[in-house]
């Protein structure tokens, strides 16, 4: 029953881990499948994160600081698509000109406001998501292994979990069975030829980048006002880029990509636990080794799929009007 007991709470942690990467790699895919790249995703989780953490710290209301988190982080989409669809300029510049400003301007805005080190205030009450509890939650602690797995896994966790969990099946609703994905599908593939139908290809784009950023702020603010209880300096930690990897290695659709999101957040909660543990033959490993593990895995996955991976075709690549 123990390890039964364990199994279950490392899957609670993965689930609350890969929260923020499925909401990220979500995003991605969206813009990737409109023909852009986006490795700003990192600028505009940690842009939504510190925005969301310091109106809540003001206003002291997870909702409104949800709402500021998603248009910082709405505007950092905005400045990319303005840059590359509108200037068509170079879309890994771009991204990585967005993470570099975000990454000094969040901590300096911190400080001159707040002057906490570029932190925010340590939020509490209605400031920040609490956890959940589902129905019958109460009635099913009695039942044995089926009421522990619903009272653990299931239930307890915050709203944006519950969100993470439902963006992927809408996600593959919009992207497969919609008008808007058919089109989004086809830009990222043929711009010339939806570009012949009579759809305004930056029209699209534009749209697909909107959605990166709707879904980049809610991933951001939670890491600062669900999972976390304020903002601290580069507290995303590298998740945008572990989502940006999860959606390559699931070939920028959905299913494959929550599958790998689960996979990162899972080894990330066996590190968390295998710090400063004893293991057989090996001994006590040590803790930077443990930290990296997921990075490792990241690195390993990603020189042994990466090339069975296709992209869209017309990734990476400026559309330019034919005259």
């Amino acid at each position: 029953m123990e390890i039964f007991q364990i199994i279950v709470l490392l899957l609670d942690a993965t689930f609350r881990v890969a929260t923020p990467l499925i909401l990220a790699a979500l995003a991605g895919m969206f813009s990737e499948r409109a023909g852009v790249v986006d490795i700003g995703l990192e600028g505009k989780m940690l842009g939504a994160a510190f925005a969301a953490a310091a109106v809540a710290a003001v206003s002291g209301s997870a909702w409104v600081g949800l709402g500021a988190g998603i248009l910082a982080s709405l505007a950092l989409a905005a400045l990319h698509a303005y840059a590359c669809v509108t200037h068509k300029g170079n879309q890994v510049v771009s991204g990585m000109a967005i993470n570099i400003v975000v990454a000094g301007l969040a901590p300096t805005l911190g400080y001159a406001w707040f002057h906490m080190g570029g932190q925010t205030p340590a939020l509490s009450g209605d400031a920040r998501f609490h956890s959940l509890e589902l129905p019958f939650t109460e009635a099913a602690r009695n039942i044995p292994i089926v009421g522990y797995i619903y009272t653990q896994l299931i239930s307890g966790h915050n709203i944006i979990v519950y969100m993470a969990a439902a963006a992927v099946p809408i996600a593959a609703w919009i992207l497969y069975r919609t008008r808007f994905g058919l089109r989004l599908r086809a830009v990222g593939e043929n711009p010339h030829a939806v570009d012949t139908a009579g759809i305004s290809v930056n029209l699209l784009r534009y749209k697909a980048l909107a959605v990166t950023g709707f879904l980049c702020g809610i991933s951001g603010s939670y890491l600062s006002i669900a999972h976390g209880a304020g903002f601290i300096r580069d507290m995303t930690a590298g998740k945008g880029y572990l989502a940006l990897a999860a959606l390559i290695f699931g070939k920028w659709k959905p299913v494959p990509t929550l599958l790998a999101c689960l996979l990162f957040a899972f080894t990330d909660a066996v590190q968390a636990r295998l710090q400063g543990v004893e293991l057989p033959v090996v001994g006590v490993i040590p803790v930077q080794f443990i930290q990296a593990l997921p990075y490792i895995l990241t690195v390993l996955l990603l020189a042994g799929f990466v090339g069975k991976a296709h992209p869209p075709k017309a990734i990476g690549e400026p559309y330019i009007k034919e005259k």
